[in-house]
This record gives C-alpha cells, sequence and structure tokens, in this order.
C-alpha cells in the first residue's frame, strides 16, 4: 500500500452500503454522518462504529431505518481519499444498531457497530476433516469459502513443515471457521487477520507471521519542537511477557522422553531492538509428548515468538499534523524518545477517529528489545 500524505489538502470520506454488493450512500446520510471510528489490530477482528444525525423527518428515520437499510449483516464500506487517493479502510457488516433519542433538538442519533467480513467466518460451526492436508492447504480450502465476498487469500506456508500422514493423523474441525483459522495461526506462531482493499469490495486475508521486514513508514516524531508529529507517546518494559517454553517428545518405538531445544525466533520476530529481553518466566507446554515431532515444536516457536515483545508504545497523532495516515500490522520508526526506546517497531493496532474536519489516530507499537539497531530511521 502507498503512502497517503496529507499535507495542506482535505480528507475526504466515502461510505457504500448494501446488502452484499454496495453502493454509495444517499447524500443525505453521508450529511447525516457524525463520526466514525474503525479500530484495526494484528491478529484480531476489525470492529467500527458509525454515528449519524437522526432528524425526526430525515430520510433516515421516516424511510431507510424501517426499510432496514442499517440491519445487522448489512455490508459497510468505508474509503478515506487524501488528495484525491481513494484508501479502503473498512469492510465489514452491520452487527448492532442503537437509536438515542432526546428532547433536545439535533440531539438524537443512530449508532451502528459491526466487525469486517470475518464474521462471517464466525457464523455457523461445522465439524470438517483435512485427510492428507498441512495447516497451510487447510487454511486455503476454508478460505475459498468466502470468495464471493471478494476475499483473496495470502497464505504463507508454516515455518515448522508438518507433513500430513492420514494413516496415523486425521486433522478435524470442531466450531466456526475462524475459531478453526485462529486456531492454526496460534499453533504455528502466525496471525490472521482480513486487511480492506485495495479495489472497493476486496480484501485480503493473511495467514502468516506477522510483516517485520521491509520497508518502513515515515517516523513518528516526539519531544522534537516543530518537528514533532506525535502528540503523545508512551513507553512501557514488561519484564514479565516473556517466556522460555519447554516441550518434551516422546519417541514412539523407544518410550524415551526429551526436551527440546529452545527455538530460534528470528524467523517469526526478526529482531527490531539491539538488547533482546531475557525471558523471566518458564512455561510448561501440556501435551507436546503425544504429539509428533513436527507439531511439538511449532507449538514450541510459536509459544516463545508470540511472547518476545516485552516492549510496547501507545500514543496519539493527528493525521494532518503528520502527513500521513499511519497504517497498522507494519513496521514505522520512531525518533525522540531518547537512546532507549528511539527505532523500529512493529505496529499492532490503530484506531481512526474521524470527524468533520478532524482525522486523528490511536495506535500501539510493540517490539522485542531496547536500543534501535540503526542509527537512522525512515524521515
Amino acid at each position: 500500500m502507498a503512502d497517503e500524505p496529507i499535507g495542506s489538502g482535505p480528507v475526504h470520506l466515502t461510505l457504500r452500503m448494501g446488502p452484499k454488493l454496495t453502493r454509495p450512500v444517499p447524500a443525505e446520510v453521508a450529511e447525516a454522518l457524525l463520526s466514525a471510528q474503525i479500530t484495526m489490530t494484528s491478529g484480531e477482528r476489525s470492529g467500527f462504529q458509525l454515528a449519524f444525525d437522526l432528524t425526526k423527518r430525515g430520510l433516515i428515520s421516516q424511510r431507510l431505518l424501517p426499510e432496514g437499510f442499517f440491519d445487522p449483516k448489512t455490508r459497510v464500506i468505508v474509503t478515506t481519499s487524501v488528495k484525491g487517493t481513494p484508501t479502503v479502510i473498512l469492510d465489514g457488516l452491520i452487527v448492532r444498531q442503537e437509536v438515542g433519542a432526546s428532547n433536545q433538538p439535533g440531539q438524537t442519533t443512530l449508532t451502528v457497530t459491526g466487525e469486517d467480513l470475518t464474521l462471517l467466518m464466525d457464523l455457523e460451526e461445522r465439524t470438517d476433516r483435512y485427510p492428507n492436508l498441512g495447516p497451510a492447504q487447510r487454511v486455503e480450502r476454508i478460505l475459498r469459502r468466502y470468495a464471493d465476498y471478494g476475499i483473496d487469500p495470502w497464505i504463507i506456508r508454516e515455518q515448522i513443515h508438518q507433513p500430513p500422514r492420514e494413516q496415523l493423523r486425521v486433522d478435524y474441525q470442531t466450531g466456526t471457521d475462524l475459531q478453526y483459522l485462529n486456531e492454526l495461526a496460534r499453533a504455528n506462531g502466525y496471525t490472521f487477520y482480513l486487511e480492506p482493499g485495495p479495489g472497493i469490495g476486496r480484501s485480503v486475508a493473511f495467514w502468516g507471521p506477522e510483516q517485520r521486514l521491509g520497508q518502513r513508514q515515515h517516523a513518528l516524531n516526539v519531544n522534537m519542537d516543530n518537528n514533532s508529529t506525535v502528540d503523545q507517546l508512551t513507553f512501557a518494559y514488561d519484564g514479565s511477557a516473556r517466556e522460555e517454553p519447554q516441550a518434551r517428545v516422546q519417541d514412539p518405538r523407544t518410550r524415551d522422553v526429551r526436551l527440546l531445544a529452545q527455538p530460534d525466533i528470528s524467523p517469526l520476530r526478526p529482531p527490531l531492538g539491539l538488547r533482546a529481553s531475557p525471558a523471566l518466566k518458564r512455561k510448561t507446554l501440556s501435551g507436546t509428548a503425544k504429539k509428533e515431532l513436527g507439531q511439538a515444536e511449532a507449538e514450541t516457536l510459536a509459544r516463545a515468538a508470540t511472547s518476545a515483545d516485552a516492549i510496547s508504545g501507545s500514543g496519539s497523532l493527528d493525521v494532518n499534523r503528520h502527513g500521513y495516515v499511519l497504517r497498522p500490522r507494519e513496521l514505522v520508526g520512531v525518533r525522540g524518545s531518547g537512546v532507549t526506546y528511539d527505532g523500529d517497531y512493529y505496529v499492532k493496532s490503530v484506531t481512526h477517529n474521524l470527524r468533520p474536519g478532524s482525522y486523528q489516530q490511536n495506535f500501539t507499537l510493540s517490539r522485542e528489545g531496547l536500543i534501535a539497531r540503526s542509527r537512522t530511521v525512515r524521515p
């Protein structure tokens, strides 16, 4: 996705709605939009909340609301346009609507909340079996069911190969597709999420490790006087976050049990800090002795990698002041916070807060160690 310079240009928001295929909402609906809040988090479902002015004799209250225009499962697509370049920031479904009636003129509102299209994958429980299919192949088969909603899979094969052997084991799914996709992701130290866009009505379903390589976004500057682009930024170092997993496997022929060596997490967590935080806790993984070696090794790697991020940061910025839209699930540099906490971070989550004339973002960052690995970040 390309950077989106804001500069002094206006930020426009476009709203599309429909049962499955969407179309631009009537002008009166767009004018009634009071605010939009959209939260995008790595490894979690994105959520949104839209608030509308509900005038007593307006189109929304007189016709659209009774006709079901805002009913649950209605599809909503939100696009921000900066200097004429549109970017899809939401493709989801309404889950709930609320009407707040007031005696004060102009204070009656309609609020709709919803979630991204992974909601479709969480509506029906099913039992399925996947003979002779590895984890990535199972993910691919599941995601094919949602192609009608414009969902394109982006699947990274698991780091530790786990060859399926139907004569020894057949993998089963119980529960919803989303639960099973997340279960497979956690077992391999991966993440699963939907990224809306780039085209309207299209989404990318990503199943793989967090993207911690590649080009960084433009730096977040703090405590740099006129060059500051971030309103506030707070860091924390949680010494109890990182774990050293202990896993044992059993040789089915000799019945001998052995302890697995600690895995190298760099394939899943390329280091962003120069001084990695130590693991203060040891965690014994249960049930690994009954699993095949590949599964036990993958589970150990996943536990070690996902607990590694002991450093976290949180803050907020004004998009017009920063000059760019901060994107979640990518890397960004930080300047001005001192030697210990400057450097590159993974953007864990971003919340877009849009109101007429205002575009604010709250964000969280993470990495596994202190001190930047490079003296420079992308300006």
